[in-house]
């Protein structure tokens, strides 16, 4: 995307199918393996042609190296490879190479056996900020979790970092169809150009639009958009992001998971976006339609890149986890399967994954997050929703006493101890009453143990600003919430 500004088979899958296989594990012993995401797409008949990760093995058979970290103590670099056979990332073999200095992401392997490996992104149309304008590399241990409870690390992009293959192998080209996802961080982003993963051009110029397919990530509206501030799943076509067959505004809501399932998928005059929460749930489609005008044929040039847009705009920031390119045109049925993988996976924030220690509460109609306004700590104060930032009057602990605590010392409050529609929710010193205790529900709202009533953006506002309130509970979406790491 160039930056302008500053610029069937038969077998029908379903969500819980295992595919059998078998490889040594002793004298004459074998085991049955799980199927992993790219044997899910192969079954499907779209198998993967490159697949990435530093997570996890995506092949229920894959027993090699994920990734390549270099030191900078002595610049010695060391693969990073799975725990067992289709198991999770070696965290600790990483951990104990780097120990005392710091490490970078030189390589990140492709699993399908095409040797679609991703490596620093040379210079395109905008240069990188590295020697010779290459890119940056990812700090290795900058974007630590937990994925069924093990910890592992993810490739945490900031404006500059970049990752590319320029001569791939088997990758869609021209108007073939293909599947693209990734699992990504869904609270690190930014609104410019271009956290992308996927197929794109091969000589880092935006020359021409159609040259480019990738899942885009973030809140960027310079071309196309959706609803409320973002972020948003979107795909980078080359001279523009589309959320949908409309240049500019389309009706796409904003995603609040903690992680994100992000999907782009195309085939000759048709195409689709999907995504869902990485860690439970099922798929949603956003988009499935024709091209946008000027977008059939499509002229793919079968490039694959990472953090970056197809001229190697460098302004976007993220964190990738996995994804893979396919070949062929995946059925939602093959998808799904994927997501319940993926989510099977355990993908939580590290710390233990306690998602209910120091997050922020998100609005599920603004994508805005409780604050208190100004940084007060002055007993009284109403809270309000504003744009999410890194302050701490949005970061509160959810308490064995069911108290949403900010500042280690104040709890959002039912001021006055007031049961009725309309009552202010403020903060106040934490006393242990039952009118600053609140049930976290499985259905997104938040509910006053003392009053039963819903923590409520006030008249389903989403503006900054917006004052919060009690109010019966109606399912409407400004009184749903997320608690975010």
């Amino acid at each position: 995307m160039m930056f302008f500004g500053t610029l069937r088979r038969s077998l029908v899958i379903g969500a819980s199918v295992l595919i059998a296989m078998t490889w040594p594990v002793g004298a004459g012993t074998a085991e049955a393996a799980a199927a992993q995401s790219c044997d899910i797409y192969a079954a499907g008949g779209t198998p993967c042609v490159a697949a990435h990760s530093t997570t996890r093995a995506l092949y229920g058979e894959y027993n090699g190296p994920l990734y390549q970290v270099r030191r900078a103590s002595d610049n010695t670099t060391r693969d990073i490879g799975v725990l067992s056979a289709g198991g999770y990332a070696n965290a600790a073999a990483q951990d104990s190479f780097c120990s005392g200095t710091t490490c970078l992401i030189t390589i990140i392997y492709d699993q399908s056996g095409r040797n679609n490996r991703l490596t620093q992104a040379p210079p395109g149309f905008w240069p990188g900020p590295g020697p010779g304008g290459w890119d940056n590399l990812a700090n290795a241990t900058a974007a630590p979790i937990t994925i069924n409870g093990n910890k592992a690390y993810g490739v945490r992009v900031e404006p500059g970092t970049g990752y590319r293959n320029n001569n791939t192998n088997g990758v869609a080209t021209g108007d073939q169809p293909e599947g693209i996802y990734a699992v990504v961080d869904g609270t690190h982003y930014n609104q410019w150009c271009c956290f992308d993963y996927g197929n794109a051009q091969t000589d880092g110029q935006a020359d021409a639009r159609g040259i480019m397919e990738t899942v885009y990530f973030g809140a960027n509206k310079q071309w196309g958009y959706g609803a409320g501030a973002g972020p948003w799943i979107m795909a980078d076509m080359e001279w523009g992001l589309f959320s949908g067959v409309n240049a500019g505004y389309n009706n796409l809501p904003s995603i609040n998971h903690r992680f994100v399932t992000a999907i782009v998928k195309g085939e000759p005059n048709h195409w689709a976006i999907r995504g869902g929460n990485a860690q439970s749930g099922g798929l949603t489609t956003y988009f499935d339609g024709p091209r946008p005008s000027g977008y059939h044929p499509m002229k793919k040039e079968g490039a694959i890149l990472l953090g970056i847009g197809g001229d190697n705009s460098v302004s976007a920031r993220g964190t990738f986890f996995e994804g893979v390119l396919t070949s062929g045109y995946p059925t939602a049925a093959t998808e799904n399967a994927v997501q319940a993988n993926i989510t099977a996976a355990g993908y939580a924030p590290a710390g233990g994954g306690n998602p209910q220690q120091n997050v922020q509460i998100v609005g599920g109609q603004s994508n805005r997050c409780i604050d208190v306004p100004n940084s007060s700590t002055v007993n009284g104060t109403q809270a309000q929703i504003w744009d999410c930032g890194g302050g701490t009057n949005q970061r509160f602990t959810y308490t064995a006493g069911k108290q949403l605590q900010v500042y280690g010392n104040k709890c959002l409050d039912a001021y006055g101890q007031g049961t009725a529609n309309g009552t202010q929710v403020a903060i106040w010193d934490c006393n242990g009453q039952a009118n600053q205790q609140w049930n976290v529900n499985a259905n997104g709202t938040v509910t006053g143990v003392q009053s039963g009533l819903c923590l409520d953006a006030n008249a389903a506002a989403t503006a900054n600003g917006t004052k919060i309130i009690l109010w019966s509970c109606n399912g409407q979406a400004n009184q749903r919430w997320t608690l975010r790491s």
